[in-house]
């Protein structure tokens, strides 16, 4: 997953400033990000504080983790699979 250079705290602060009337442009040249990155934050993030966002950070980097301890679990039970079934 590809990591962000805002913090949460700068994604909360650029919607809300949205929301009081300053325009996506404007926000988009000053932060130097392109306009569908803010509408795609806009989409995922709207309606969220900065401790709602960090606990969704915190769970989706919790989610990746366990995925790959699953397939590491799922690789190693294949290759023992494997070698209990050869014969010698």
């Amino acid at each position: 997953m590809k990591r962000t250079k805002f913090t949460e705290s700068q994604i909360i602060k650029a919607l809300k400033e949205n929301e009081q009337g300053r325009k996506v442009g404007d926000l988009c040249k000053e932060m130097g990000i392109h306009q569908a990155t803010f509408y795609n934050w806009r989409k995922k993030y709207l309606g969220m504080d900065a401790s709602q966002l960090k606990r969704l950070k915190e769970l989706e980097d919790e989610n990746m983790r366990l995925k790959q301890m699953y397939a590491d679990i799922s690789l190693d039970n294949q290759m023992l699979k494997d070698v209990l079934s050869k014969k010698w």
